[in-house]
């Protein structure tokens, strides 16, 4: 390329970047987004695109055979070579740094104490309304500080209005506390039947004629009421009578560690294993059911009869279908030679189970008259919490099934293989945690819990059963 080749340093404006246009006659570079301009020679009729720059205020060198570039802040640089009836176009560059477009202008609040100063500054000190507003803020604004004034003079007023507007809240919080009590009185309830409740009501709220359900979903959110699985109790669970029985069993069992003779209560029950056991919930990929393979028929139930105390698992047995007094008098003879063998020292045995009807058969009873150095002692009615075997064959029947057995035989042998999975120290914390329902049922208080859901409400807790 002939001819001589300048180089020329310009200075250019303010920019933050951008699409810069040469604008004919003797000018370099151009106007960008940002506002900023290049000044110089050596153009003749011509424009030259310096740079299709999407700027963010940064440092970018745009270099180009004909093309004029420039840096972003303040001093920029441009080098080209000198355009004659020509349009050059620099690369795309983008710079780094600084601020996308025009930036919102944040809004200084001024305070109470900082307008109470200019005021003083102004009106008693005689200040300029520039000299008052520097004082107190370097960025302050003199026709901010003749608002100040203004509003003063007008109005009497110093202070900051209020921040108003919009609809203020639909409920009072009177009305709000009565709405969340609905809720607490009866866990069901829709939010269509507390809508009706709340238009039909006139004496709480007689200025609300209508209400959207969305409304009453964000008044009980912010009282941090969710939705939750509804656990069912029965009726019978928390009446007169079954609370006195609750109390005469904890004064019972009392009495009995209170006795000179020494005693070691075994907590005894069955549970019902069953092939078909599964999960209820899995996981899948969204839109997909989360499926698993299960055998074709449900088959028979296979029973099994357990004993625990302090000691841990003390013996257990498995037999095809229901259990019935014979079955549980044989479990009871096998018991019983087991304890006397191991532990002829002690002299009283305590049977704690629950109020199944062989339980209380002729035949078990006529057991017990037979064998002196055993007792029975029932649980009260609709108590499961109060019995701590019924953790332990919730966690027993998940290592069951956590080997997968799909026969009987296969069933039989994990029942057998995942009682030893059972230790000693998780049969006492059961133990342990069934004794913290002692004082309520002793206060006669209104129990109105599930096994699966209160035995553990508080997970932290649960590294003491093993």
């Amino acid at each position: 390329m002939e001819g001589a080749v300048r180089v020329r340093r310009v200075r250019i404006r303010g920019g933050r970047g951008g699409r810069g246009r040469g604008r004919g006659g003797e000018e370099v570079g151009g106007r960008g987004l940002g506002g900023e301009e290049a000044r110089g020679l050596e153009e003749v009729r011509g424009r030259g695109q310096g740079g299709a720059r999407r700027g963010r205020g940064g440092r970018g060198r745009g270099r180009g055979g004909e093309e004029v570039g420039g840096r972003g802040r303040g001093v920029e640089e441009a080098r080209g070579l000198e355009e004659v009836r020509g349009r050059g176009q620099g690369g795309a560059r983008r710079g780094r740094g600084g601020e996308r477009g025009r930036v919102r202008r944040v809004r200084n609040r001024i305070t109470d104490d900082i307008r109470a100063t200019i005021m003083d500054h102004v009106i008693n000190h005689g200040m300029t309304l520039r000299e008052a507003g520097q004082r107190v803020h370097p960025n302050l604004s003199r026709y901010t500080v003749a608002s100040i004034i203004r509003t003063f003079r007008n109005e009497n007023r110093i202070a900051r209005r209020p921040d108003v507007g919009g609809r203020g809240r639909m409920f009072t919080p009177e009305q709000e506390t009565h709405i969340v009590n609905m809720v607490i009185a009866n866990n069901a309830i829709r939010l269509c039947e507390i809508q009706q409740r709340i238009i039909d009501n006139d004496t709480i709220f007689q200025n609300i004629h209508s209400v959207s359900i969305s409304a009453l979903s964000r008044v009980l959110a912010r009282h941090t009421i969710r939705m939750k699985k509804i656990y069912r109790v029965p009726f019978e669970r928390n009446t007169e009578r079954v609370k006195q029985l609750r109390y005469d069993y904890v004064q019972r069992v009392m009495e009995l560690e209170a006795d000179a003779m020494g005693h070691e209560l075994l907590f005894v029950d069955e549970a019902g294993f069953n092939l078909s056991k599964t999960r209820r919930r899995g996981r899948n990929i969204t839109g997909h059911r989360a499926i698993i393979n299960v055998p074709g028929q449900r088959g028979g139930n296979i029973t099994k009869c357990a004993a625990i105390s302090q000691n841990g698992v003390l013996h257990h047995h498995a037999t095809i279908g229901p259990y019935n007094t014979a079955h549980i008098i044989a479990f009871l003879d096998t018991l019983h030679d087991m304890l006397t063998v191991q532990r002829p020292e002690h002299t009283r045995y305590v049977i704690i189970w629950d109020n199944v009807s062989f339980h209380r058969a002729s035949l078990v009873r006529n057991w017990f008259t037979d064998h002196p150095s055993f007792m029975a002692l029932n649980l009260p009615p609709y108590s499961p919490f109060l019995n701590p075997i019924e953790e332990f064959f919730s966690a027993w029947r998940w290592k069951v099934y956590d080997r997968h057995p799909h026969q009987q035989v296969a069933l039989l042998q994990a029942m057998e293989e995942a009682c030893g999975d059972i230790d000693q120290a998780s049969c006492q914390a059961w133990i342990r945690h069934s004794r913290r329902y002692f004082p309520r049922s002793l206060g006669l208080e209104h129990i109105a819990c599930d096994v699966d859901e209160i035995l553990w409400p508080d997970p932290e807790r649960r590294h003491d059963v093993g």
